[in-house]
């Protein structure tokens, strides 16, 4: 005996397709999540390396070569994530080594958590903080400079800044400053910090100079400063240059201009 609940065939077959194609326009038309976009804009690959903070995910297995004029989006965590991204150049596979003239990680391809060598430029993130979704972001030269990098937030509310370093400090680096590569004689492909040069404490803002009273701009990083005024140029410089911004859409990392 038939079901007083059954239902025809026919009328089955057009309640699943009308639900499937619902469910199909639904998410069709739902905004895409939050997003990471590294772009290269440099007239060479460079190879972006993703290290995040203790605690936090490896995004992207932490690195990937990155081609001339492309770019590579990926969906963002939807939790509390801190880390950092910066470029790696010159990197080339030889005798089974992959290994970078700046920004080395370990000599991986996929740094995989790991961190890199300096001189490089980074782009820090503090991403879903605060009780109004804030994200956190700002470029540092504290460990030097390789490549020219701005980020672009998009669609977020508040004060969403553009900050960065567009100009090429390698072209006006001082000479005690220069990072060669090959050693000695090879082109300049980054420009090093007054304490990656030095190794002082007072320059590397360690030991009795590792506070805000007694860490304090040098020669070198006036240098920096200078050249690029919205980057953090030494370990206890203004904080007023993360930026908060809250909810943005995106976030795009830009390498070269």
């Amino acid at each position: 005996m038939a079901s007083a609940f059954s239902v025809p065939l026919s009328c089955s077959l057009l309640f699943t397709t009308t639900f499937l194609v619902l469910c199909t326009l639904t998410k069709a038309t739902q905004p895409p999540g939050f997003i990471l976009t590294l772009v290269n804009n440099c007239p060479f690959t460079v190879w972006p390396a993703i290290q995040p903070n203790a605690g936090h995910p490896v995004l992207e297995r932490g690195g990937f070569a990155l081609n001339s004029l492309t770019h590579r989006s990926f969906p963002a965590p939807t939790q509390h994530w801190s880390g950092r991204i910066w470029a790696r150049t010159g990197c080339t596979y030889a005798n089974n080594r992959f290994s970078c003239a700046t920004g080395d990680c370990g000599s991986r391809l996929e740094c995989n958590g790991l961190g890199g060598s300096p001189p490089a430029t980074l782009a820090q993130f503090s991403l879903h903080h605060g009780h109004n979704d804030l994200s956190s972001y700002a470029v540092s030269l504290v460990d030097g400079f390789n490549v020219p990098m701005t980020v672009t937030p998009h669609e977020g509310k508040g004060v969403c800044p553009v900050v960065g370093c567009r100009a090429n400090l390698l072209a006006t680096c001082p000479d005690r400053l220069q990072f060669r590569s090959p050693p000695g004689h090879g082109p300049v492909v980054g420009c090093k910090s007054g304490c990656e040069a030095f190794g002082t404490d007072e320059l590397c803002c360690r030991n009795h100079y590792n506070s805000p009273q007694t860490c304090r701009a040098s020669t070198f990083s006036e240098f920096f400063k200078h050249a690029c005024p919205a980057t953090f140029t030494y370990a206890h410089d203004s904080p007023s240059l993360m930026h908060e911004c809250s909810s943005p859409r995106e976030l795009k990392v830009i390498f070269c201009h």
